[in-house]
């Protein structure tokens, strides 16, 4: 499953398996939330099965920005730092997940230098990606709405 994750594109199968290791396994019942926006963020996860929405709370259902099913991963900010959560992930089926902590991953960089900075060069370019996508969905709304 790792092997298909963007993030862990580039590792063989030696570093694949350490990765493994520290990973945790997770289910999250129809309904639960996986992490809540503005809470600080500790790991990203990797849907293994199941889907789960990635939302933005309001006093109403609140605002649907993504619908993520297996292979898909959400939180990876979390691995760079704590910072509060800018959106709710919540299970829409039961869905099984893998966990990367941020702590692990600074574990794996102090014992393993060169694999911590393969993983955190291909979370960068990731990051860069989704920046630029974001970018280019906001230009194209700001012409739509002066159009």
């Amino acid at each position: 499953m790792l092997a298909q994750v963007p993030l862990f594109a580039d590792l063989n199968h030696r570093e694949l398996k350490r990765v493994a290791r520290i990973t945790h396994q997770r289910h999250y019942a129809q309904g639960e939330k996986i992490f809540h926006m503005g809470h600080p963020g500790a790991a990203m996860f990797i849907i293994r099965t199941g889907r789960v929405n990635i939302v933005i709370p309001s006093e109403s259902d609140g605002l649907v920005l993504a619908t993520l099913s297996a292979g898909a991963f959400m939180g990876e900010l979390a691995l760079l730092d704590d910072s509060p959560r800018s959106a709710s992930a919540i299970a829409v089926e039961d869905t099984q997940a893998i966990a990367l902590f941020r702590s692990d991953l600074n574990k794996l960089l102090e014992t393993e230098a060169s694999l911590g900075s393969k993983i955190l060069k291909s979370l960068a370019l990731i990051i860069g990606q989704r920046l630029k996508l974001t970018n280019q969905q906001l230009a194209q709304a700001q012409m739509s709405k002066s159009a």
